[in-house]
């Protein structure tokens, strides 16, 4: 089922700058590792200052003929017939970074993505993205750090916090616009204490990780 428009054709060229495209994203893989396991999905969709695009989105299966644990599949739904069915690596991936076109990409614990699409490119032949990433899970912790300190720390600990739905978890799609919801009311509390733009984001994320290491 898809939760977002497929959608492949490349936007216009923007920069991280307030007033930009961004581009939340999530991925499916084989396992936890973004070292060793494999790419599954791609979700993903655009973000603007007027709020979501949800136009403006990207879906997509990729093709997997290696082994799948089974109780990964009852995570994300991704069993043999979807992967044989699914795009060609080389081909999602290519897509992905011609829709992506150079914009920032943001996602909930974004070192984890941002590795298995850079290994997933590498052993596709293809070229990797080239925009700058952000991690939305530090904004949310430096905006609430009484919990953060508490534990919160999960994206459904957030997503509970605003109020905010997610029709189906571990769908890269759903997840997307899940972790694309909850940045816009980021982006907003941190907007009402003076802070705006990506790089403001950028640079509450790198303070929440600096105390992070102090603790």
């Amino acid at each position: 089922m898809n939760f977002l428009r497929r959608w492949i054709a490349p936007g216009g060229a923007r920069d991280a700058r307030a007033g930009a495209r961004w581009v939340v994203l999530d991925t499916e893989t084989t396992g936890v590792d973004p070292d060793t396991d494999a790419l599954l999905a791609i979700g993903a969709v655009a973000v603007e200052d007027e709020g979501i695009r949800a136009a403006d989105s990207f879906e997509i299966v990729v093709r997997h003929a290696g082994t799948i644990d089974p109780a990964n599949v009852v995570v994300h739904g991704l069993g043999h017939a979807a992967l044989d069915a699914g795009t060609a690596p080389s081909l999602a991936l290519d897509a992905f970074r011609r829709w992506v076109d150079e914009a920032p990409c943001l996602a909930y614990h974004a070192d984890f993505d941002r590795r298995v699409l850079d290994r997933a490119a590498r052993l596709a032949g293809v070229a990797p993205l080239v925009g700058p990433w952000l991690d939305i899970a530090p904004v949310a912790a430096s905006l609430h750090p009484d919990l953060a300190r508490k534990g919160a720390g999960a994206l459904d600990d957030w997503l509970g916090l605003y109020g905010i739905a997610c029709v189906s978890r571990h769908n890269a799609a759903s997840d997307a616009l899940a972790a694309a919801e909850l940045l816009l009311r980021l982006r907003s509390a941190a907007a009402s204490q003076g802070t705006d733009g990506f790089d403001g984001l950028k640079a509450l994320a790198r303070d929440r990780r600096w105390l992070g290491h102090r603790r």
